[in-house]
């Protein structure tokens, strides 16, 4: 088979997201890792990887990408970063998947959206990506993701339009078995999406420079290894003693030797691009956050609900309204608790 083949064969996934949204554990449970497998890249984990298997009866490859999106990493740095991920995933993913975590604003998660749209093309974001919700343990445990979304969610409702109607979550809260079908539900979207775009896969000026470098790189690295006297083989004249695994390995070497792209970081990532980390509300999230982690799961929301009306009311006033509508909000919860017993 020949590389143009079994690239068309198989399932490229780029998995993007903030430091801590889960993405290591969506790549190890799509993949099936084990934890000695996750902990060979402990090492790494400032770098692109890429993991090629078996998933749901499908040959995948898996690229990991750190937030390069946010205004905290140096221009340089995002880069390599960018160009990294492109070469790893040429000649383009069948899809994005943004790690997105529930328990957390998702203002950083829109800005990743309009960069990705910025540097890959609109349909990167409108056909090319899936939301993947992760934490999903902070929501109460007969809470359906759906519900949780459509009622007290609505900035991370506006993500999943952006992105066409598509999300997705791989935590499960059964037996470990049921992540197989959650996996498996996962690959189903992702050929959907494929379906839906009317193309092989996601493309765009910055891949279509990446697989012509990394195809002149095969080239120098095979007539290198012959001693530079031969031709070296191309996939329209593939060449009989060189193997397909030889071959993958010849294309793995190119895809990490082709140095940076032409990414245009300045027009992309303006300086005024606001960063998630110091804004307001962030750091009011967190604080709250913090205080009601200690409650009852029943109670959080509710407690939640009644301190966001005392901050932002302000004053003896501001604290009263809030304890009063936390305390009627409990109430309710208490009442429909029983009522459904």
């Amino acid at each position: 088979m020949s590389t143009s083949a079994a690239h068309s064969a198989e399932l490229r996934l780029v998995v993007l997201g903030r430091t801590g949204a889960g993405k290591r554990s969506a790549v190890s449970t799509i993949l099936g890792l084990q934890e000695s497998q996750q902990d060979a890249d402990a090492a790494v984990i400032q770098e692109c990887s890429k993991h090629r298997g078996e998933a749901a009866g499908r040959q995948v490859v898996v690229v990991s990408s750190p937030a390069w999106f946010g205004t905290g990493c140096d221009p340089e740095e995002r880069r390599r970063h960018i160009s990294s991920f492109i070469a790893l995933s040429s000649p383009g993913p069948h899809v994005f998947l943004l790690c997105v975590p529930v328990n957390q604003p998702a203002d950083g998660e829109a800005s990743a959206l309009d960069v990705l749209q910025n540097l890959l093309g609109p349909s990167a974001v409108s056909t090319n990506t899936i939301v993947l919700f992760t934490h999903t343990e902070e929501l109460e445990e007969e809470e359906q993701l759906e519900e949780y979304l459509a009622t007290w969610r609505k900035d991370l409702q506006e993500l999943v339009e952006r992105c066409g109607g598509r999300y997705h979550t791989l935590e499960t809260r059964s037996e470990e078995a049921e992540e197989g079908k959650a996996v498996e539900e996962l690959l189903e979207k992702v050929e959907q999406a494929v379906r839906t775009s009317g193309t092989q896969h996601h493309s765009c000026p910055l891949y279509q420079e990446a697989e012509e470098r990394v195809r002149a790189r095969q080239v120098e690295i095979v007539t290198q290894r012959r001693g530079g006297d031969q031709v070296a083989p191309t996939d329209s004249q593939p060449e009989e003693n060189i193997t397909e695994e030889e071959m993958e390995a010849v294309r793995e070497e190119a895809e990490r030797s082709i140095g940076d792209l032409n990414v245009d970081v300045d027009s992309i990532f303006p300086s005024s691009l606001p960063s998630p980390a110091p804004s307001f509300l962030w750091g009011l999230w967190e604080k709250l956050t913090g205080w009601v982690s200690w409650l009852p799961k029943m109670l959080r929301r509710e407690a939640l609900l009644g301190a966001l009306v005392g901050l932002f009311v302000g004053g003896p006033f501001g604290g009263v309204m809030g304890a009063t509508v936390g305390s009627v909000a409990t109430e309710v919860g208490r009442r429909k608790t029983q009522k459904n017993k």
